[in-house]
């Protein structure tokens, strides 16, 4: 196995646990197609792996991870509550679930979405707390809060998530989300961080790519990661599992920065938070 992940640098949350600020991540990935992407991506380098619920292929994963030759300690996976579980009991059955899809262990648990027809970010939240001291999950944080639901844990008097996965790219660049969780002390996890592949066709990141002789991809998850974020990128492609990684051997200029910042338009490649009602 490649040893490259051993180049990805390490990102410590609020509660003293580090993770790779690389990880691979599994959305849209057919149950069917998962094993082998997985195990790609391990040979590859990659040992943080983003998960869901709700994706339908936690268990592929799962078993991706224990057919490999590295213990499970060594690798960091993350998974997300379901929309339909917010409720103690449910929550239990389902947090039991991924955890023997897992290898009996969850590193870091998020709540999904913050539902709007429940209103619930302080319950759910409560019940994250209980189930990261009930069973062997080691850090729990949240996906897709907006900054009113991250000041309404905070009110409740509410322990701050670890980490809040949000959308962020140079389309939808996220800015004030951004500063309210550095606000917070909450780490940000970038998902869709090429906007669902929107962005690789931009002539202006074509420009500056081939001017520095990279990738649009490896260009655009270097601005996430000098950003500070945390990045989720996903591909079923080897040779691309490989290039994406290969981005911390160069650094953008303050003025390449921003010029990446400046394609921001407000266009999301995913749902608005807050108007996400979707159970499944």
């Amino acid at each position: 196995m490649s040893d490259s992940s051993q180049t990805v640098p390490q990102v410590t949350l609020n509660d003293g646990r580090a993770l790779a600020q690389l990880g691979f991540g599994t959305f849209k990935i057919a149950p069917a197609s998962t094993v082998r992407a997985v195990s790609s991506a391990l040979e590859a380098g990659y040992r943080h792996f983003d998960t869901a619920q709700m994706y339908g292929n936690e268990q592929e994963v799962g078993r991706a991870i224990a057919a490999s030759e590295l213990p499970r300690e060594q690798m960091w996976v993350t998974t997300k509550l379901g929309n339909d579980v917010h409720e103690r009991t449910s929550a239990r059955r389902a947090t039991e679930r991924s955890l023997a899809h897992l290898g009996g262990r969850i590193d870091l648990y998020l709540v999904h979405w913050p539902l709007a027809m429940y209103d619930d970010v302080a319950r759910v939240w409560e019940v994250m707390e209980e189930l990261k001291t009930d069973y062997p999950i080691g850090s729990i944080g949240v996906s897709n809060f907006t900054a009113t639901h991250l000041d309404r844990l905070a009110e409740a008097g509410l322990s701050t998530p670890a980490v809040n996965q949000i959308e962020s790219n140079p389309y939808f660049v996220n800015e004030h989300l951004h500063d309210v969780c550095t606000e917070h002390g909450v780490a940000v996890q970038a998902c869709s961080p090429l906007a669902q592949g929107a962005v690789i066709g931009d002539p202006q990141l074509h420009a500056l790519a081939d001017q520095i002789d990279r990738t649009v991809a490896q260009v655009v998850l270097r601005w996430g990661l000098q950003r500070g974020d945390i990045v989720v990128t996903k591909t079923e492609t080897p040779q691309r599992m490989t290039d994406n990684l290969t981005v911390f051997d160069f650094e953008l200029t303050e003025e390449q920065m921003a010029s990446i910042s400046a394609l921001h338009n407000g266009t999301r490649s995913g749902p608005d938070p807050d108007n996400f009602d979707r159970l499944n």
